[in-house]
């Protein structure tokens, strides 16, 4: 056999088993959904299928499909019913379990309070990490600023007054509400989650000073 002929044969060779890799997951993600449609909807389309017409029994295939859908469908309510009810249920029996052991529970109580004071819901109603002289001055503590609005105990006072909460370490569930002139507060760069992390680990954890911000050149005139 000259080399040309037997180079010919190898590539038609490869191309077959190039082709064959290629249709064989095809070829078992049908087998299997066949054989899915079969033990589902095969065992629950007779059940009615005897009550339709006949003319719509020519197609038992189809019905199968169907059956299968609609079994896939009360598997899936059945799932979400069991996660938003039992699951619930089971969940509050678990917490009650937890709470009643002793050195356990008050621990268990403390983490749940942080975790629901700093979810992804609440955690947005801190704007920024700030700086102030807190218990006197001098003494600079973090806090986070909730609110600039100006309400009716902010306009009491004179100037524009910033509501901050200075939350105490380890526990952040607890603290200060205060209200400091605007002047009084200082912004810091540091991100929401940086500071919570600071406070909780008691200023274990100090997170780096993010970089500045590079400002673009002004375009020449």
């Amino acid at each position: 056999m000259s080399d040309a002929k037997r180079s010919s044969l190898v590539s038609v060779r490869t191309a077959f088993f190039s082709g064959l890799l290629l249709l064989a997951p095809l070829v078992v993600t049908v087998w299997a959904f066949r054989k899915v449609i079969e033990l589902v909807g095969g065992t629950i389309s007779p059940l009615f299928l005897v009550h339709l017409p006949e003319r719509l029994q020519q197609i038992p295939f189809i019905w199968d499909i169907l059956a299968t859908l609609v079994i896939l469908l009360l598997v899936t309510l059945l799932g979400y019913l069991s996660r938003y009810v039992f699951g619930k249920y089971f969940l509050e029996v678990g917490e009650r379990i937890i709470q009643g052991i002793p050195g356990v529970g008050p621990v268990y109580n403390t983490v749940k309070q942080i975790v629901d004071t700093f979810g992804t819901q609440n955690r947005n109603l801190f704007n920024k990490v700030v700086l102030v002289e807190f218990p006197r001055p001098g003494i600079w503590t973090l806090g986070f600023l909730t609110n600039k609005y100006q309400g009716e105990p902010h306009q009491l006072v004179s100037g524009e007054t910033w509501t901050v909460f200075v939350p105490t370490a380890p526990n952040p569930t607890s603290g200060f509400l205060l209200l400091l002139p605007k002047d009084k507060v200082v912004e810091l760069d540091m991100s929401v989650g940086d500071g919570m992390k600071m406070i909780i680990s008691g200023g274990a954890v100090v997170p780096p000073r993010p970089a500045p911000k590079s400002v673009a050149p002004a375009a020449s005139a």
